[in-house]
């Protein structure tokens, strides 16, 4: 053989590997979910398909719309978060972050008085849609079930123009 073709052989196998690696960062760090309810209607529809970058707390701002893990019926999971497809998250705008005054709105949520702050590992977040469980219902969220902050929509699985009320495909975020 040609060292031309042992050198190119070797640039190949080379460059298969570095896709291989780029992939396995990608993936750790980015994580695509299907919108199912209507929490962030007209934003977001059900079906929507979203790119979520998994980010820390502290990286969050107001306005930011994130992937979290859902409350459960008995309150928030403990632990790490789970992978991304074994659990139902739900998808809502950071509306307040810790030292922010909680929004009028969700005092009761959180028994809290007038001129209140959101405390340190948490956050107030709302959905877009009128008729969205957000913090109105369930208080704070704690920091640490949030998965990641969304990107950028990937594809449209219902119309913009549907009906909020319509029904969209089982998934895991709500």
């Amino acid at each position: 053989m040609s060292n031309a073709v042992v050198l190119a052989g070797g640039f190949v196998a080379l460059l298969v590997v570095a896709l291989a690696l780029l992939v396995v960062v990608l993936r750790r760090r980015f994580v695509a979910v299907e919108v199912s309810g209507v929490s962030m209607w007209p934003t977001y529809a059900p079906g929507d398909r979203v790119l979520v970058r998994r980010v820390a707390s502290r990286e969050l701002s107001r306005g930011q719309v994130v992937v979290f893990e859902s409350a459960r019926p008995g309150g928030w999971p403990a632990g790490p978060l789970p992978a991304p497809r074994s659990t139902t998250w739900a998808i809502k705008r950071v509306a307040a972050l810790p030292g922010d005054p909680v929004p009028a709105d969700v005092l009761r949520a959180v028994a809290a008085d007038a001129g209140a702050t959101v405390p340190e590992g948490s956050l107030v977040v709302l959905g877009d849609g009128t008729d969205s469980a957000d913090s109105r219902m369930w208080g704070y969220v704690p920091a640490d079930r949030i998965l990641g902050v969304v990107v950028r929509g990937l594809s449209s699985g219902t119309s913009a123009a549907a009906s909020p009320g319509e029904p969209g495909p089982s998934s895991p975020l709500s």
